[in-house]
């Protein structure tokens, strides 16, 4: 049995009302899995007795966490899941899932022959090669890696005129801004200067760990936790707020951290925010002030990711999108795009996480929109390999629709 951290959870006060298996993708898709009453609480009665009553069906549930926010009673019920098959399965991760969840090693390997790996990956023979061995699905469109990092943009382009803003912030990029989308931290470093915000990063910043906790590497994931918190602290110490751009890495960092890692965030927890909640407040508060385009329109649908759904931060969302005067908004109903980082990539998640997704890529098929915004990098991959429709991080639009030069020259003078 591998040693962890993870806590036993709350799963006494569950009423079986079944709330949490209505709104189970899952469950709903796939037959093989028991759903998350039964997995979780119920389940965790009897594996705390005796680890023979381990279900290895565990392994289907996606953590959208949609049934923690169905549960009347607050029940951890995607933690306890995750905890069962860390503890008590007896599978070490494969090949496969150290390599999807090693995105700090991966990351830095790929970038650096970025065109090759690019390139191979979309080859169909390498595909079916890679499903052959390791179980990567080949029917997945692979995500691309980008020859220079944000960081390497940052420190030869940015970094140098940070210092001459009032304002300060520390900026987490995370793994995908960083390595496989640098455009994504370039336009927030462009809204946040406009503001008149300096953005700083985070010396010795690491993954959030997400993808190693749901891939069960939590003595790696652990390690990464500890690491961020003590940047974390230093960075509090200059008496910068801490801003992100990714719902899972927000969730992981405020959420995950203390209640499956076991490190205490208190700390940090309440100088941490995703950036359109930081926005719309000091917007709506007359700290800062936008300058729109003249003249500037675009008809977009918003997909809520699931976990910014369990942080409850989805209407600040929409509530900023709706402040741009050209902006044609449509709010999908909630429904998981069914990929949930690394899950959709494997070979025998593949036809469920397809199916999860459906009612949401013909909800977007029916609002026939320019693109979709979301916050969150995997549903972005998700939606745009399965629909065509282009996906925006809301920071995008913000600066495509934002007059950056007459926002800066409002917010810095």
């Amino acid at each position: 049995m591998q040693e962890n951290n993870i806590s036993t959870g709350n799963f006494e006060q569950c009423q079986k009302c079944s709330l949490c298996e209505t709104v189970c993708p899952v469950m709903a898709n796939n037959p093989d899995y028991g759903g998350p009453k039964r997995s979780g609480p119920d389940g965790q009665r009897y594996r705390l007795k005796n680890g023979i009553f381990y279900d290895d069906s565990l392994k289907y549930c996606l953590n959208c966490k949609r049934c923690e926010v169905a549960c009347p009673s607050g029940v951890r019920i995607a933690d306890l899941i995750q905890q069962a098959s860390i503890e008590f399965s007896q599978k070490p991760p494969r090949l496969r899932d150290i390599m999807l969840a090693s995105t700090d090693q991966m990351g830095p390997v790929a970038s650096a022959v970025a065109p090759l790996v690019n390139f191979s990956l979309g080859l169909s023979p390498v595909k079916g090669l890679l499903d052959l061995t390791i179980g990567l699905d080949h029917r997945r469109t692979l995500p691309k890696y980008s020859s220079e990092t944000f960081v390497h943009w940052f420190n030869k382009k940015a970094a140098a005129r940070q210092d001459e803003f009032k304002k300060h912030i520390s900026y987490f990029h995370g793994c995908y801004a960083n390595y496989n989308y640098p455009q994504l931290a370039k336009d927030f470093v462009a809204v946040m200067n406009a503001f008149g915000y300096g953005v700083h990063l985070i010396e010795g910043e690491r993954c959030c760990g997400v993808a190693k906790i749901a891939n069960g590497m939590i003595p790696a994931a652990t390690r990464d936790a500890k690491a961020n918190m003590n940047a974390f602290s230093k960075s509090l110490v200059k008496g910068r707020d801490i801003i992100t751009v990714s719902t899972t890495c927000t969730m992981t960092l405020l959420e995950e951290y203390p209640e499956l890692l076991k490190v205490d965030n208190s700390s940090i927890k309440e100088h941490i925010s995703l950036v359109e909640p930081f926005l719309y407040k000091a917007i709506a508060s007359g700290q800062i002030k936008p300058v729109w385009k003249e003249g500037w329109k675009a008809r977009a649908a918003y997909h809520c990711p699931c976990h910014q759904e369990r942080l409850g931060l989805g209407i600040f969302t929409t509530e900023l999108l709706k402040m741009i005067p050209g902006l044609e908004l449509t709010e999908l109903e909630s429904n998981c795009c069914g990929i949930a980082g690394t899950y959709g990539f494997k070979k025998e998640n593949f036809k469920v996480s397809q199916l999860i997704g459906k009612k949401l890529f013909d909800d977007i098929a029916a609002a026939a929109p320019e693109f979709v915004a979301c916050e969150c990098e995997t549903c972005k991959w998700q939606i745009e390999m399965s629909t065509g429709v282009p996906v925006k991080n809301p920071v995008s639009i913000l600066a495509e629709a934002l007059d950056l030069e007459k926002t800066s020259e409002l917010n810095c003078a």
